[in-house]
């Protein structure tokens, strides 16, 4: 599909790949993104990757329009090869009992059992596929179908940050403290988003997170070594 230009305001320019969501629409967003960053365009403010679209917001007195499309046109070749950071991140995650509350809902509408959900849950690599919602909340694409479930009918004032949910075929895990409607299945004792560390997102667009399930010993251990700073992140292809 060609892309397509959308003018939001005086501006942005958003870029469209597509009309679904697909780990290869994904990666064009991202390709793009990257191309324009080793072109180190004067004007460009700053770019935000989403599922299907690149918004590119820009300074009109320093970046035309068109000059910005332009530039666009002229790499498209370029910018639609493979962008994959090879990251693997493994997320440790203590899932059911009180970090849990929502896992016997899936498992009761997919009819199976709890630990089946935990092992469908954890037995793939999820692709990030853009970060919103709260800081950075990791939109992730590659659930298990037989664990989809809807959302809560209510959801909940106040999540904790690090839990682990699914809403419908998504799964995610929330940064921070933050209302919610997913289904909770288990935490994770890391801090995905740090004000005061240097990265202060955990993961990026183009991460693969892999879940790995612990017992209460083990994720109180992380948990205090991420409180501490003293717990290293297992992260393959860096």
């Amino acid at each position: 599909m060609k892309i397509r230009y959308l003018i939001a305001g005086d501006s942005t320019l958003i870029v469209e790949f597509g009309e679904e969501i697909s780990p290869h629409i994904n990666e064009k967003v991202r390709s793009l993104m990257q191309y324009l960053e080793k072109k180190d365009l004067d004007g460009i403010v700053e770019m935000v990757p989403t599922y299907r679209s690149l918004a590119i917001h820009y300074d009109p007195l320093t970046l035309e329009i068109k000059d910005l499309k332009t530039e666009i046109d002229k790499g498209e070749h370029e910018f639609v090869c493979n962008s994959s950071t090879g990251r693997v991140v493994e997320v440790p995650v203590l899932y059911g009992g009180e970090y849990g509350p929502d896992i016997e809902n899936v498992a009761r509408h997919n009819g199976i059992t709890e630990e089946e959900v935990i092992e469908r849950h954890s037995s793939k690599e999820y692709l990030v596929h853009m970060l919103g919602f709260t800081p950075g909340f990791p939109y992730l694409g590659g659930m298990d179908e037989k664990i989809a479930t809807p959302r809560l009918k209510v959801p909940r004032a106040m999540v904790q940050g690090g839990s682990v949910g699914i809403a419908g075929s998504q799964t995610g895990i929330y940064p921070v403290d933050s209302p919610g409607g997913w289904q909770i299945i288990g935490r994770t004792p890391m801090k995905l988003f740090d004000v005061n560390r240097e990265e202060k997102f955990l993961f990026a667009p183009g991460d693969r997170l892999k879940f790995t399930p612990v017992d209460s010993d083990e994720y109180k251990k992380i948990e205090k070594g991420a409180e501490t700073k003293t717990y290293d992140t297992e992260v393959q292809g860096e």
